[in-house]
C-alpha cells in the first residue's frame, strides 16, 4: 500500500477497509491516467494525496454525514476532484460530477470503473446544461464565486434533508473578502487550517453558502 495514502487515514482513522483500498488504489490509477490524459499537473502528481485527496475530504470535515440518498453535483470536477474522494467517503450518496472538457470525465469514469464505486455519475457537460435538482453543490476554485452562482443558482431542491441547508460548499485559497463582497452572497469561510495541520492548508477554506 502506498505510504502517501496513510496521511488520509490519520485525518481519517473510521474508514472501513473497503474504503481504504479504494483510496490507497487511486495511487495506481491516477498516474496511469495521468500519463495519457493530463489532468492532474506533473509537478503535484506525486502530491496526489495532500493536495487532491485531502484537499478535498475538508468537505468531509465539514459536514461528516449527509442523509442517505442525498444528491450532490461536482462542477468542474476536473479528474475528479472533489468528486471521486468524497463519493469513497460517503458511499450512500449519490455524486454527479460535471466537467466541459470530455477527456477530463472520460478519466473520471475509468477511475470511478477501477475502484468500483457505484454511487458516481458523470457527464461532459457544462454547469449551465443540467437540468437536475441537487442538494449540494460543490467544487474546487472553478471560477469566481459570484460567477459560479449564476451558473447554478436554479438547480437547488427546495427540501432540506440534512443537518445543514442545502447550498454551496466550495474549496477554494486565498484571501477571499472581496470575492465574497462582490458576489453578495452570505458566505461562511470554514478554514481547512482548523482540520488539517500540514502548511499546504493555511490560506484554503471551505466556503459554504446557503441556498
Amino acid at each position: 500500500m502506498n505510504p502517501n495514502v496513510d496521511i488520509i487515514f490519520k485525518y481519517f482513522p473510521n474508514l472501513t477497509e473497503k474504503q481504504k483500498q479504494q483510496f490507497a488504489q487511486l495511487a495506481e490509477i491516477y498516474p496511469f491516467w495521468n500519463d495519457q490524459i493530463n489532468v492532474i499537473s506533473r509537478k503535484d502528481i506525486d502530491s496526489l494525496y495532500l493536495k487532491h485527496v485531502l484537499h478535498s475530504l475538508g468537505i468531509a470535515k465539514f459536514i461528516q454525514k449527509f442523509t442517505p440518498g442525498t444528491r450532490v453535483l461536482d462542477v468542474g470536477t476536473g479528474g475528479g476532484f472533489p468528486g471521486i474522494p468524497l463519493a469513497i467517503m460517503f458511499p450512500d450518496v449519490h455524486f454527479h460530477l460535471v466537467d466541459a472538457i470530455g477527456k477530463k470525465i472520460k478519466v473520471v469514469r475509468e477511475v470511478a470503473a477501477a475502484i468500483g464505486l457505484e454511487n458516481v455519475e458523470a457527464d461532459h457537460m457544462r454547469a449551465e446544461q443540467l437540468d437536475g435538482k441537487y442538494d449540494f453543490v460543490v467544487s474546487r476554485a472553478v471560477t469566481r464565486l459570484g460567477e459560479f452562482t449564476s451558473w447554478i443558482r436554479n438547480r437547488f431542491e427546495k427540501q432540506d434533508r440534512n443537518g445543514i441547508p442545502n447550498g454551496i460548499i466550495y474549496l477554494k485559497g486565498g484571501d477571499l473578502r472581496e470575492e465574497i463582497k462582490e458576489s453578495r452572497l452570505k458566505a461562511e469561510l470554514h478554514p481547512l487550517s482548523s482540520y488539517f495541520k500540514e502548511d499546504f492548508f493555511d490560506t484554503k477554506y471551505v466556503v459554504y453558502v446557503t441556498m
